[in-house]
């Protein structure tokens, strides 16, 4: 007389190897959700110390970034233009604020918001310098030039775009691998399951 292995097993690994999978998933969506500066955090700490300094400092004139911000009588009488408001505010938004909670946090969306900020930043900031050293069209007066604040903080804001840059890049890259990393484990522990299965499937007993 013959008997059939027992294929009761089976249900149980393939929901043994769903929780596995499944944990795989959790893990992989987790630490892609999260950023690894290393050393970079460090060079990105003293960029928005910078930032931070270059907001207190002349900007044009007798005007420093608080009173571009602000837009208050001494950024009046320096002839303050658009571009030089909008590169403050960026720099205040995205180089200071993003990316402090950005090192804080850890987390890779924050991050992402910090590179676009700082990226449209470093644009407005070539503006910024460009029009204090551009003939004024309404008095035909050359303005007073860039001072050393905006000059700094624009610079602050390219190597903030640079380094977040290649943080965001990193973690893209690593997502990737963890991706397919995971994938073939996936694809390991079916086959595993597949080969079991056809072991107890194909091992008939004597009686």
């Amino acid at each position: 007389m013959r008997m059939s292995a027992n294929n009761s097993d089976g249900p149980d690994d393939k929901a043994t190897f769903g929780e596995y999978e499944d944990d795989l998933r959790k893990a992989e969506q987790k630490v892609a959700g999260e950023i690894d500066p290393g050393a970079r955090a460090v060079v990105v700490a003293v960029c928005v110390l910078v930032a931070l300094l270059s907001v207190i400092l002349p900007h044009a004139g007798e005007a420093n970034g608080l009173d571009v911000l602000t837009m208050s009588a001494t950024a009046h009488a320096e002839s303050i233009a658009l571009p030089s408001r909008v590169f403050v505010y960026l720099l205040v938004i995205f180089g200071i604020g993003f990316s402090v909670i950005a090192l804080l946090t850890r987390r890779w969306v924050i991050a992402w918001i910090a590179l676009c900020g700082c990226a449209v930043a470093s644009v407005a900031g070539m503006l910024a310098i460009w029009t204090r050293n551009t003939v004024g069209v309404a008095s035909w007066s050359e303005p007073s030039g860039a001072s050393i604040g905006l000059i700094l903080g624009w610079f602050a804001a390219i190597v903030l775009t640079f380094h977040w840059s290649r943080t965001v890049w990193a973690r893209s890259n690593y997502h990737l691998a963890l991706e397919a990393e995971r994938r073939a484990k996936a694809a390991e522990a079916e086959a595993a399951g597949l080969a079991l299965q056809r072991k107890s499937g194909t091992a008939p007993l004597d009686d």
